[in-house]
Parts: structure tokens; sequence; C-alpha cells
């Protein structure tokens, strides 16, 4: 890692934006295909140009000073923008997953992240939609963000961006770095 690089990880623990806690577990492990969340299903069937990408070969990102900041700017940015409501109370279904414009919840947040950056140039192979189960044994979506110093999870519960071993959550499921229709269980090895 150069010294540039290295400064920024360091200025970001410094201040609190990334932790990381867990040296051994950079990289979640999947495991076999699992079903996909029924309201990513819908989003697919009502927007599929949302989601056909397909890769014969996933990246990683690198993560240096600029795609830390792209990260940065967009997880704040959407946090801030979109305000959180549950779709029971937008739309009087439990589940519905549509990009925000003002209103969402927690899989809306990743969408629209996962969007931006894809607009950005940024691989859709290394944005991948995860289904995390909270302590309270909620379900939540974040989005993990696969580089090179390991993955990194958007969430608009946190304004710190934390590597995948530093949260609390409990990691099920998550999207295929080779198909974005095809979704894998998470073998979360800390629980």
């Amino acid at each position: 890692m150069n010294s540039k690089i290295l400064g920024a990880v360091i200025g970001g623990l410094l201040a609190g934006q990334v932790s990381v806690a867990h040296a051994d577990l950079p990289y979640m492990e999947v495991l076999g295909a699992t079903s996909a969340p029924i309201g990513y299903v819908q989003f697919c069937q009502r927007t599929p140009n949302a989601c056909i990408q397909q890769t014969a070969a996933p990246t990683v990102v690198q993560l240096n000073e600029a795609s830390w900041g792209e990260l940065l700017a967009i997880n704040t940015h959407v946090n801030q923008t979109i305000q959180p409501i549950t779709d029971a109370d937008l739309y009087g279904h439990p589940e519905v997953w549509t990009m925000p414009t003002s209103y969402g919840d927690c899989e809306d947040y990743v969408l629209m992240k996962r969007q931006m950056l894809i607009d950005r140039g940024w691989p859709a192979s290394a944005l991948l939609i995860t289904v995390v189960r909270e302590r309270s044994g909620e379900g939540h979506a974040v989005l993990t963000v696969r580089t090179d110093r390991g993955d990194f999870v958007l969430d608009n519960q946190e304004a710190n961006i934390l590597r995948w071993d530093s949260t609390s959550y409990e990691y099920i499921k998550r999207q295929s770095e080779f198909d974005e229709t095809i979704w894998a269980s998470v073998n979360d090895m800390r629980v």
C-alpha cells in the first residue's frame, strides 16, 4: 500500500469514517445460491434494465483516496437526501423496492447508492445488494462494496463506512458478483 493510500485509510480511521476490527475477515464468504428477496424480484420485473448486469470476470475496486472520497460523498448525500419511511407507511404494502426520490427505506437507499456509483463508472460486480439481520432480529439491506482492502458497507443507518466484519449485523445473503439476478448465502463466521 503506498503512503498516500495508507494516509487516506489512516485518516479515515482517525476521523471515525472507517472501522476495521477483524483483519482476518476482509471478505465475506459466500456459499451456494439462494432465493432473491421478493421485493428485488418485483423491482426487476418492473425495471428489467436495472437488473441485467452479468460479468465473466468480476472486479474489485481499488480503494484509494479518490474512490474512498466518492464512497463517502455518495453515502452521505443519499443518507441526507432521502427521508426514512417504511414501505407500509409510504405504499401501504410491506415490501416495495424502488428508486427513491424523497422517501424510502433501507433497500431504496441501497438502490440509489448503487445506481449513482454505476453512473460514475463503478463496476456493478463490485456493488452488491446484501441482506442482513439486525440485533433486534429485523431484516435490513445494505450495499456491499468489494474493494482490494475488503468488503465495505454503505448503510442508511450508519454515517460511517465500515468494513463488513466491523458491523453488528448478521449477514444472510447477497447478490452474486457474476450475475446480479442470482443471490448467494453468506457464511457469517462471526455468529
